[in-house]
């Protein structure tokens, strides 16, 4: 039987809660919602990570932050640890990236091993496909690129350097110059060129989109912000403020020292959905080339956010510090009508981690895992349990180098929020409870039905019943996830046997 090729979308910093196809009353997203309609979608898929490198990383190894590790800007994919792509590679699939972060596609995390093409949009010198670009420039780009991408990671690991550049005076400047969000047009048009230029006789391939178009800064163009909000069409105070939100990087994950204003929030969330509406017309095309190459027949397309966003919501901006629902309860939809019917909306409890299996399985490979779970993809998992993963865990690893520059600009409110703690929440059926790490072991925070108050606005009482046996699953699930002695969490010796026999390590 031949193999399907598939297709991984990565929205980033993507909110559920603002998509149409999930029932925000905006039409944000009329394509995606189109392409929806037609696959399966998951109302209740939970993040594993509130930030792009952990969530990322645990797409990519089907683990857990706590157990891959990569849970800040200098961490990196063990070597040991085999990746969805170096996998996929191995049994013969053509694998390449259109990536859009930076985070992603230029810091030395191991997150772009094992593709064969790795294409980086976020750059001062954006890497293109051959014939998007001229034979020169790309000979400049190939000696010039490494020496940029030593410098960016110099960035990423200097808290003095990557403080100064978050300033009002800087930000405006090297947000631009190296493209922070990359080019969602390019990518997508360069993906699109290069699925139709396959032969019949080529391999499947694997493909990973990401696009940062829901990031800061905002600057969607006018049409885009009129179509979702005509309100703001000639409101200069709203977009003074914008400017003044866009030109301060710092402020991107800094808790508010005085809540905004109604108008203020307001127009936050209509430049962000507005974003949204700009990104979905680019996605309408590549969905469209799909159809109409036929290329769909045989690709399997998956879509979701690495996380979401926070606008204010429980005190905080951004996505460093938290597990709150605007942040982990993220959008995902598989078109795959061998696996799951047209039309469907599934209410499982599901991981994104989850996704490293699921495409494994589609691709018919067996996954290099050690936890012996049959049922570790979503199409099994969700057929042999209805209501999905009996826990399903999202952390919150802070990330230090922005943690560092909060301390710098409000050490008050870090102590206060104690932004500080690695944050845990655990999902079982509609309740959600969260916990920190505390001196002496895990101090509980909160309890929700996330079903009757999808906001997170009215906590349950802590002296529920279900508190106490959550609280011990997350205890169990934290010493479990965490690696000893350096060693991998999940590596057994036959494991690491079954890798080398594959020539995925060494």
């Amino acid at each position: 039987m031949n193999k399907p090729n598939i297709l991984l979308v990565i929205l980033d910093t993507t909110r559920r809660d603002h998509l149409s196809a999930y029932g925000f009353p905006k039409l944000t997203t009329p394509h995606l919602d189109a392409f929806a309609a037609e696959s399966a979608l998951f109302t209740r898929a939970v993040a594993p990570a509130q930030w792009t490198i952990p969530a990322h990383a645990s797409i990519f190894t089907g683990l857990y932050p706590g157990a891959h590790g990569v849970t800040q800007s200098i961490s990196a994919v063990d070597a040991m640890q085999p990746t969805l792509a170096e996998i996929l590679r191995a049994d013969g699939y053509r694998t390449a990236a259109f990536c859009n972060n930076p985070l992603v596609g230029v810091l030395f995390n191991g997150l772009q091993r094992g593709f064969d093409e790795f294409y980086n949009y976020a750059s001062a010198i954006p890497q293109r496909p051959p014939g998007a670009q001229t034979p020169l420039r790309r000979a400049f780009i190939r000696r010039v690129q490494p020496y940029t991408r030593r410098f960016a990671n110099i960035f990423a690991r200097h808290d003095t350097l990557f403080r100064l550049a978050l300033s009002p005076r800087w930000t405006p400047i090297w947000s631009k110059a190296i493209n922070f969000k990359g080019s969602t047009p390019d990518s997508v048009s360069d993906l699109i060129q290069w699925i139709s230029a396959r032969r019949r006789d080529d391999p499947p391939f694997f493909a990973f989109l990401n696009l940062m178009g829901a990031h800061l800064p905002y600057h969607p163009p006018s049409d885009a912000l009129e179509a979702v909000a005509p309100e703001l069409k000639n409101d200069k105070r709203a977009y003074a403020f914008i400017r003044q939100f866009n030109a301060d990087a710092a402020g991107w994950a800094s808790p508010p020292l005085e809540p905004y204003t109604d108008w203020q929030q307001h127009a936050l969330h209509a430049f962000y959905d507005a974003e949204l509406h700009y990104q979905d017309r680019d996605l309408g095309r590549l969905f469209s080339a799909l159809k109409a190459s036929g290329a769909l027949e045989n690709t399997v397309v998956i879509v979701a956010a690495d996380h979401g966003e926070a606008h204010g919501e429980h005190d905080l901006f951004g996505h460093g510090f938290n597990v709150h629902q605007e942040l982990v309860h993220v959008p995902l939809i598989i078109h795959d009508p061998e696996r799951f019917k047209p039309g469907a909306q599934i209410s499982a409890n599901v991981s994104t981690r989850r996704l490293f299996h699921t495409i494994l399985e589609r691709a018919g490979v067996l996954p290099p895992l050690a936890e012996g779970d049959p049922n570790a993809d979503i199409y099994r998992l969700t057929l042999a349990n209805p209501d999905g993963e009996r826990a399903a865990f999202s952390e919150a690893f802070p990330p230090i180098i922005f943690l560092n520059v909060l301390k710098h600009r409000m050490p008050d409110r870090v102590v206060k929020l104690q932004l500080g703690s690695v944050r845990r929440g655990v999902y079982a059926g509609d309740i959600k409870l969260t916990v920190r790490d505390a001196e002496g072991g895990l101090e509980v925070e909160r309890l929700y039905n996330v079903a009757a108050d999808p906001l997170e606005a009215q906590p349950l009482p802590l002296s529920d019943p279900a508190v106490e046996p959550m609280r011990a699953e997350i205890e169990r699930f934290a010493a479990a996830s965490t690696p000893q002695n350096g060693e991998r969490a999940d590596a057994s010796p036959e494991v690491l046997e079954r890798l080398r026999d594959l020539g995925y390590i060494e």
